[in-house]
């Protein structure tokens, strides 16, 4: 199966320590298969042995015991401890090794990626499907093994008792074999529709927490319930779908596990009735029996968690195997020494192949430092454009040029490292507010991390808040006012201090008070760097060196702002509209 070998991989590094553990597995299970012998010898060769007196049969007996107790009790229990701390330490850290590289591989996942898919459902495969394939490990690569092992252990131990008893003792083999491949053949499929269909509640519920806020707001929670409802039976229908196959292949197999018994006890009972077998042998082979089929059912339930991690691991495979819509070229290389010089030629772009392009031949030349601000009504491509500076998406047509170089031939990582992005709604970690504007330069200093907040704005309301900088802000920041999460997220950038900078409708949600001093922090921020802002509101951006008016993805206008009012086209319309409606 392809998803296994891929999976071996990720075991590959830790192959010693799973023979090791596989070894002391061996010990620990072949300790047990000396009690049918233990019975046999009391039976047989002690208490049926008349040659011996009473105070030799007691004296053997003590022995014997003395010799089992320090087996059981000395040497197995660290055999036992070190075969379970070996096994989940492996696991552990194949299951390390697995997250480790999904979440670089979800870091690197375009905004198309996450806008087609619920986060709910990402964190699904990372959290649960890899937890899941962790039986894979534990049953698949060492209990499997033991349990083989400790059937051909006792299988050996039974043919030097009695060839005929141990070959009528495995006669029900071949069914357990069938019934394992018809029942579980069918499993793999109905676990994975399990699995997908709990990811579609996780994905559900995920939403629903985040924006409990709405559901409240509209006092919609019964039809949230409903819908909330639909999702849960889903994932009752496929549960209890896999619930009865799983239940019919166990009525199967454990009946074959009663009937097993029952032929030994029978065969041997005769077998001792015709002076043909010995107590002790007949009692030895019915312990054998118990120890023969408990790692056979053993085995039945592997089959059962073993589909179900095979799975899983499908769906983690399927998640890696998501392609990147935005990589480095072959021959990327490092994106440094950045003027700020951009160039759009002739760019045009639509979010899918199949729809209609939201930019159509834009051509714009920004110089080093200039200020460029992007208006026009909602929908026209203004977030779209500046999107794509950062490559956050890539342009379906033309290039777009820093510094003369189009920019897919920077490493993207370095690109993004040169831009910073002020947004309309700026997510902030549930960390502390320190933790957050780091996020602009993890190894600054103290001192640095204070300038950067003073420059924004931000420092006087910081020190007010009841730990200061050490103050947890909640998920998405929503301790913090709008006016609050915005300053930090400038000061970040003043850390961060790159060439280019994108601000993205960054005071349009603000109250008046709040939007004063943010605009005071953007206009100090925008210094010398080459930057773009999409507004709304037309009066935030009259200073700005050109302004570009969009219209249905083309340049309709540009000029500054004295020569679009003057030329008294769309731009001066839409000035003066919102001026009246102030």
């Amino acid at each position: 199966m392809d998803s296994i070998k891929r999976y071996m991989h990720f075991v590959k590094p830790y192959r010693l320590q799973i023979i090791v553990t596989i070894i002391i597995g061996i010990i620990k299970f072949a300790i047990p298969l000396m009690i049918p012998l233990l019975i046999k010898y009391v039976i047989d060769d002690i208490a049926g042995n008349p040659e011996l007196s009473s105070a030799e049969q007691s004296s053997k007996l003590l022995m014997i015991m003395g010799i089992m107790i320090i087996i059981f009790v000395i040497v197995r229990p660290p055999i036992e401890y070190y075969r379970q701390y070996f096994a989940q330490w492996v696991a552990s850290k194949i299951l390390y090794d697995i997250r480790d590289k999904l979440f670089t591989h979800i870091q690197k996942l375009s905004f198309k990626y996450y806008a087609n898919t619920r986060a709910g459902e990402v964190i699904s495969r990372v959290i649960n499907d890899v937890e899941q394939t962790k039986t894979f490990v534990i049953t698949g690569l060492m209990n499997l093994w033991l349990d083989i092992a400790t059937i051909v252990i006792a299988v050996i131990i039974m043919f030097q008792m009695d060839m005929t008893l141990t070959i009528v003792s495995l006669i029900l083999f071949p069914f357990y074999g069938f019934s394992v491949k018809y029942f579980f053949g069918n499993l793999r499929r109905l676990t994975r529709k399990r699995s997908q269909a709990l990811a579609e509640v996780q994905g559900y519920l995920h939403e629903r927490v985040q924006g409990m806020a709405v559901i409240k707001s509209f006092a919609i929670e019964d039809y949230e319930q409903t819908q909330f409802d639909k999702q849960n039976s889903n994932f009752l229908t496929k549960a209890i779908d896999h619930t009865k196959w799983n239940a019919k292949a166990f009525a199967v197999v454990n009946t074959i596990t009663d009937i097993a018994p029952l032929i030994v006890i029978g065969y041997s009972g005769y077998q001792l009735i015709q002076g043909n077998l010995t107590v002790g042998t007949m009692m030895a082979f019915i312990a054998y029996i118990d120890r023969l089929y408990n790692p056979l059912r053993r085995l039945v339930n592997s089959s059962t968690t073993m589909t179900q991690a095979i799975a899983s691991m499908d769906r983690v495979f399927d998640l890696i195997d998501e392609k990147y819509d935005i990589d480095d070229s072959p021959n990327a290389v490092e994106c440094t020494n950045v003027k700020g010089d951009i160039a759009f030629d002739q760019v045009s772009f639509a979010y899918n192949d199949e729809e209609n392009p939201v930019l159509k031949n834009i051509s714009l030349y920004v110089k080093k430092g200039e200020t460029i601000a992007l208006v026009g009504m909602s929908g026209g491509g203004k977030s779209s454009l500046v999107g794509l500076i950062p490559r956050f998406y890539d342009v379906t047509e033309g290039s777009i040029l820093l510094d003369g170089n189009d920019i897919r031939s920077f490493k993207v990582r370095t690109l993004r490292d040169k831009i910073g992005m002020v947004l309309q709604d700026n997510i902030l970690f549930s960390e502390s507010v320190k933790s957050n504007i780091l996020l602009g330069q993890p190894g600054a200093s103290d001192d640095e991390v204070i300038e950067a907040a003073k420059a924004a704005n931000a420092h006087e309301f910081i020190m007010n808040l009841p730990d200061g900088y050490n103050t947890k802000v909640g998920e998405r920041g929503v301790k913090l006012s709008g006016g609050q999460k915005q300053r930090v997220a400038i000061a970040r950038i003043f850390l961060k201090n790159p060439p280019i900078l994108i601000l993205d409708e960054a005071t349009s949600a603000l109250d008046l008070e709040s939007e004063h001093l943010i605009q005071e922090a953007l206009e100090e921020l925008a210094k010398d760097r080459t930057t773009f802002i999409v507004a709304h509101r037309l009066s935030t951006i009259t200073h700005a060196n050109r302004i570009v008016l969009i219209e249905h993805g083309e340049i309709s206008e540009i000029g500054s702002h004295d020569e679009l009012m003057k030329k008294q086209g769309n731009y001066y319309k839409l000035f003066q509209v919102q001026q009246l409606e102030h």
